[in-house]
C-alpha cells in the first residue's frame, strides 16, 4: 500500500507512475498526483514539504 505523505491517500500495491518521490532528511516520501500538481513549485524549489 502507497500513502501520500501530505495528504494520506492511500492506493494498494505500488505508488502509481503519476506520483513523486522525493527524501528529506534522509527519508523517502511520496505524494500523489493531485498533491504533487498542486505544490509543483516548492517541490521545485526543492522546499520540504513542511513548507507547503
Amino acid at each position: 500500500m502507497a500513502t501520500c505523505d501530505f495528504c494520506g491517500t492511500t492506493v494498494a500495491g505500488e505508488a502509481p507512475l503519476t506520483w513523486a518521490t522525493a527524501v528529506e532528511d534522509g527519508r523517502t516520501k511520496r505524494f500523489c498526483d493531485r498533491c504533487s500538481r498542486e505544490h509543483l513549485r516548492a517541490m521545485e524549489a526543492k522546499l520540504d514539504s513542511e513548507h507547503w
